[in-house]
């Protein structure tokens, strides 16, 4: 508030209705002056929502501690969160929110295309030494001879003619259009916090022998009085009741799961399971051993 000349005492302040936010944006490799980009508001503090909050002029500074764009406007939030009384409902994430093209960029960002050799370098998305190679020979065989070579399993180096210094526009329309098969590399993608797994339905798995089962163990303890009797009259001063605890240990193992994988895939041994009523974090345990003793032939990846 100082910052627009309000000055207000601390003790002035009511929290209830602001809220501290981090304000963060992705700044495009071509973006221009005037542009647009969409916002993220996280809140910092202890607000409870952000629902239908607005936020107020935020200079959006790069790493270089330089501002690059200025964000404000109304939030947009997915959720929502009401209490009264102790009673609390709540739906996603209230203290998150977005501004789509909540900010206007002010300094350009001036992205050098071509190197003074005449060289530019085609980055993939996914790193991978046969895609790239396929990118090279495709752009040589579709283009020119000897323009492409590639440098690692990212980077393809193209060379730019020199006819075509003046249309770098259309000789890069024409690499783009290059058609390449990329190499596809067999993934099974597992979220242990929400119990989700995703594989290709061409994954294959090696012959191999499952079982899995629960084991159930309950130990109780029973705890008695053990009274003196047979005494007539008054006891001695070393008789007394004596506490005396029983432990029953018990061990129940439910049924084990079988499944036996020859020359099958895991959509095959999911949908099996899923048939045994095997829970998902089974499943996912399942995967992992199958990982290890080496049947499954895919990159497992556990987020």
């Amino acid at each position: 508030m100082a910052q627009f000349n309000l000055n207000v005492s601390a003790d002035q302040i009511q929290a209830r209705n602001v809220a501290v936010v981090m304000v963060d944006a992705s700044l495009p490799a071509f973006a221009r002056e005037g542009d647009t980009l969409d916002v993220t508001v996280t809140s910092m503090g202890d607000a409870r929502s952000l629902v239908g909050g607005n936020l107020v002029l935020t200079p959006l500074k790069a790493a270089n501690g330089k501002v690059y764009a200025l964000a404000q406007g109304p939030l947009s939030v997915g959720g929502y969160r009401y209490d009264a009384n102790g009673n609390v409902v709540q739906k996603n994430h209230p203290t998150a929110g977005a501004i789509p093209s909540g900010a206007t960029v002010e300094v350009g960002v001036t992205a050098q295309m071509v190197q003074p050799d005449h060289h530019m370098t085609f980055v993939l998305a996914e790193a991978d030494f046969t895609t790239s190679n396929r990118v090279a020979e495709a752009i040589n065989r579709q283009i020119g001879a000897g323009l492409a070579q590639a440098r690692d399993a990212t980077g393809i180096d193209v060379r730019v003619p020199d006819d075509q210094m003046g249309r770098l526009v259309s000789f890069m329309a024409k690499v783009e259009s290059v058609t390449v098969e990329p190499d596809r590399r067999a993934k099974v993608v597992i979220n242990e916090r929400t119990g989700t797994v995703v594989s290709g339905g061409d994954v294959r798995l090696s012959a191999v022998a499952i079982s899995h089962g629960d084991i159930k163990l309950s130990i109780v303890n029973h705890t008695t009085a053990s009274q003196p009797t047979g005494f007539i009259g008054q006891t001695g001063p070393g008789v007394r009741t004596e506490l005396v605890t029983n432990t029953t240990v018990r061990a129940d193992e439910a049924p084990g799961t079988g499944f036996v994988a020859g020359q099958h895939t895991v959509s095959d041994l999911v949908q099996t399971l899923a048939r045994l009523k095997t829970s998902t974090r089974d499943i996912i345990s399942i995967l992992r051993a199958v990982k290890a003793a080496g049947a499954l032939h895919a990159e497992l990846v556990v987020e």
